[in-house]
């Protein structure tokens, strides 16, 4: 009872944050972790206000009986399922390291504002990851090992175990005759992880008992550490020009420049991760200053990690969000101006009404359509058209949103670009309340 008692009291911890979350996502793997931490939660709350995610990777020739049982279990609980079949990326860093990143990535896209996603790591999961990290070369950061919890796509996610030992969850499973998958390759001392975690650690266990004890302190020294390093970075990044843009966020490559190389280092750690994005490691780190930072003026290069991608504009190094969705520029929308319109890859369109400015109030109805190529307009005010390449680059439209900027039809002449301009003899007089367009960018 006393174990029961101290998983019980860890989720205790995160009742206010589970009452008023808008979301309730529990990652399932099928094994004894997320399957009592599930079973714990359905226990709290309403199991309908519970949405399970479990991903099949496909590596294991019973990837798909797992997810059979772990529906079944869900179903059992009146829990929801999102089970989502995941195409592994060759990326260079393993087979961990990239279903890890599929996993995340799917996360990342479901959770919504202020979502919570609860995982099931425990202390040894802790123990593991720090001396996981240790053997890659990790800093303070990677030393502090995995935190209770940190912000994710647009929520958050929630380790409420983390302080417990695996053998207290051990037992309460078992005291529940709670059924659970074992995942046959965790016997595979072929990956890191289990290496470690099967050979090493035992090891170290019988010479250091009190191992556990020295590796929390080392990883408390290091979040201290991390902590410094993180308020130089935000010191930093006010210094560097931080702005809000489309998509993302941008800084001033020559207030970037000043900086030592160890500081503009710090401010690419911790710029995706202040922004509730996964943070980049040193690899990536290096590539975005080499490739991207030291281009050439007249040079588009660009870094793609993830959800994330590093591009370089004029004078300025932007962070942008990237959607896995393909754009298609061959679609055409049909609006009335009223309320909000989704264009689909994270592109919205609204209307303010305000006295001069914006299409005139006349226009009741308007086509959408993006580049084909060939356009031409006259911008209100100009003295003649030009072609609609020419004019973007004029109003300096970053590149990878030319193709996405919506232009506004009426009876096949184009009367508007996003909200970049409106053009001659469309534009609301002085004395008229017209319709000023908002182009909202969430990712590219």
């Amino acid at each position: 009872m006393l174990k029961k008692n101290v998983l019980n009291s860890a989720l205790d911890t995160w009742h206010q944050s589970i009452e008023s979350a808008p979301q309730l996502l529990v990652a399932v793997s099928g094994g004894l972790d997320s399957m009592l931490l599930l079973t714990l939660l359905a226990e709290r709350v309403n199991p309908e206000l519970i949405t399970a995610v479990h991903i099949n990777h496909g590596i294991s020739d019973n990837a798909d009986n797992w997810q059979a049982q772990v529906a079944q279990y869900c179903q059992q609980l009146g829990v929801a399922l999102v089970a989502e079949k995941v195409a592994l990326v060759n990326s260079g860093e393993g087979l961990e390291a990239e279903a890890r990143n599929a996993r995340y990535s799917v996360f990342e896209r479901l959770l919504v504002l202020n979502g919570l996603l609860f995982l099931g790591h425990h202390a040894d999961d802790q123990v593991e990851t720090v001396f996981y990290r240790l053997m890659r070369g990790a800093g303070a950061k990677g030393l502090s090992g995995m935190p209770n919890k940190r912000a994710l796509g647009k929520g958050y996610l929630v380790r409420p175990f983390l302080e417990c030992a695996k053998s207290v969850l051990e037992n309460e499973a078992q005291r529940r005759n709670l059924a659970w998958i074992e995942d046959e390759s965790n016997l595979d001392n072929r990956f890191d992880r289990n290496y470690l975690r099967n050979a090493v650690i035992p090891q170290i266990a019988q010479r250091w008992p009190d191992y556990t004890q020295s590796l929390k302190r080392t990883a408390d020294f290091s979040l201290e550490s991390d902590q410094i390093a993180k308020e130089l970075a935000l010191i930093d990044l006010d210094a560097v020009d931080l702005k809000a843009e489309r998509a993302g966020w941008s800084i001033s490559i020559d207030a970037l420049s000043m900086l030592s190389s160890l500081r503009q280092k710090n401010i690419l750690r911790y710029w995706s991760e202040l922004q509730g994005l996964m943070p980049p490691g040193i690899t990536i780190i290096d590539e975005v200053l080499t490739s991207v930072l030291n281009a050439r003026q007249d040079a588009s290069p660009e870094v793609n990690w993830q959800s994330q991608r590093w591009s370089r504009f004029k004078d300025r190094l932007y962070l942008l969000q990237c959607t896995e969705q393909k754009f298609k520029a061959e679609q055409i929308f049909s609006w009335d101006m009223q309320k909000q319109l989704d264009l689909g890859n994270d592109n919205h369109l609204r209307v303010d009404k305000q006295m001069g400015q914006g299409i005139k109030s006349t226009v009741k109805q308007v086509d959408i359509r993006f580049r084909q190529g060939g356009e031409r307009c006259k911008p209100a005010g100009r003295g003649h058209s030009n072609s609609l390449k020419k004019l973007l680059l004029e109003y300096e439209l970053a590149p990878w949103l030319r193709p996405r900027v919506p232009l506004f039809y009426v009876d096949e002449q184009l009367i508007a670009v996003g909200d970049l301009w409106v053009c001659e003899d469309w534009l609301a007089s002085s004395d008229e309340i017209g319709q000023m367009i908002h182009w909202q960018v969430d990712s590219v």
